[in-house]
């Protein structure tokens, strides 16, 4: 079996059932199993998969207080005791996990064939891409606001041009050569659109996942969810209560320990910093989408790169690779053309041989492929324009920079 990422240990004492006594080790959870290995020997006591768990539950009894008992389907039951930090954490997390993988297992299994498993990858590249697109447009309506702030100085940096102007030279001056100055009209500028109230409407949810979540100490944790928006990230409780909102700007740092925990904070001059520790076992769902708004911000820690993390190849590298292969595969096995000429033999062979995508499999995979390169393509419009956009903010923030220099130096010469 192939060595799974270790999402949280525990300190901790598990119940010898045979010696009748408590053994000191450390309790592991990786996402599909759950295993607690002695102090002493350092060997795994005993090790069972969340699948065969039928009940998770806080007990007490006469031997210690505040454990775990964990029912396998067997009825054999375990004690584990003297958790640390809280009994209420490791319980948190571990019930949080057995819940997600018994609500993702799915009830009959079939076997998936190539085409299956080319349209499971595209379909995954196609929802990726969707998420690209939804932030950037997200991050063209800023764009756009940020245009509209900048028209609006320039009015502004026109109107203290006829304040100084007067200053300078006022009418009443008999010897003054310069007249009052009329405010003319002012010209519409190309490309700016009206304000609109409310530019996105109801704020868009790129991505929502169960998780448990702790604040400042991890011996208080509670189950909730983080819900990443397209202009900034919302941890709510269980009840679907806000606890907190980052708006996008205001995250400092976002840290990616395992594939299955992360921490979020924002830093402050002269008083604590906000920062939130999330474990979720739907964490890769969100990671992605993380790295997308907030690439410079993250950082990857060693244990998040494990082989057999979710975090296994790029989108990109594997829109890719989903691209070609579905590209070749489907040419080469629905579209199969006999040789010209009337040749006999393998030429037939190859023609009577089962293709290895079915014509359903490849309907589907042609329609993926339709909404992907519509994706793209209209991603590399939205990318022109957004360049364009940043060439004229730059132009224009010069022209500010320059006009509220030339304003400060007449003030200067006023006073």
């Amino acid at each position: 079996m192939s060595r799974e990422v270790c999402v949280h240990t525990w300190p901790c004492s598990y119940y010898l059932e045979p010696d009748k006594r408590w053994v000191p080790g450390k309790l592991s959870l990786t996402c599909r199993s759950l295993k607690f290995a002695a102090d002493e020997a350092r060997e795994t006591l005993v090790s069972f998969p969340l699948s065969g768990i039928t009940a998770i539950k806080k007990e007490a009894s006469h031997f210690i207080f505040s454990s775990i008992t964990v029912l396998e389907k067997d009825s054999r039951k375990h004690w584990f005791g003297s958790l640390q930090p809280s009994r209420n954490a490791a319980f948190s997390v571990i019930e949080h996990f057995w819940r997600e993988l018994l609500l993702s297992q799915p009830e009959a299994p079939l076997p998936a064939t190539k085409g299956k498993e080319l349209a499971g990858l595209m379909a995954s590249s196609q929802k990726r891409l969707e998420d690209t697109a939804r932030v950037l447009h997200h991050q063209g309506e800023q764009l756009d606001s940020i245009s509209r702030g900048l028209d609006k100085m320039e009015s502004d940096l026109d109107v203290a041009d006829r304040l100084l102007t007067e200053l300078e030279s006022p009418s009443w001056w008999p010897f003054s050569s310069k007249l009052w100055k009329m405010p003319s009209e002012t010209k519409p500028k190309a490309g700016a659109s009206p304000a609109s109230p409310k530019a996105l409407g109801k704020e868009g949810v790129v991505v929502r996942i169960p998780a448990v979540v702790s604040q400042r100490t991890t011996s208080h944790v509670n189950p909730g969810s983080l819900t990443v928006l397209v202009s900034g990230l919302e941890i709510r409780d269980s009840s679907s209560a806000l606890v907190h909102r980052f708006e996008r700007e205001d995250v400092d740092d976002i840290k990616v320990h395992t594939p299955y925990e992360v921490s979020i904070r924002q830093r402050f001059i002269g008083k604590p910093d906000i920062a939130y520790h999330l474990i979720s076992a739907r964490m890769s769902e969100a990671i992605p989408v993380l790295e997308v708004q907030f690439g410079k911000k993250m950082e990857v820690l060693g244990d998040a790169l494990t082989p057999g993390g979710p975090r296994t190849s790029s989108p990109e590298e594997k829109g890719s690779s989903v691209w070609h292969a579905a590209s070749g595969l489907m040419d080469w096995a629905v579209h199969r053309e006999p040789c010209p000429g009337g040749q006999e033999g393998p030429p037939l062979q190859l023609q009577t041989r089962q293709p290895i995508i079915s014509e359903g499999d490849a309907q589907e995979l042609r329609q993926i492929l339709r909404k992907l390169k519509g994706l793209a393509l209209d991603t590399e419009a939205e990318l022109e324009r957004q360049d364009e956009a940043l060439d004229d903010i730059t132009a224009a923030v010069d022209r500010t920079t320059l006009t509220i220099d030339k304003h400060n130096r007449r003030a200067k010469r006023l006073t």
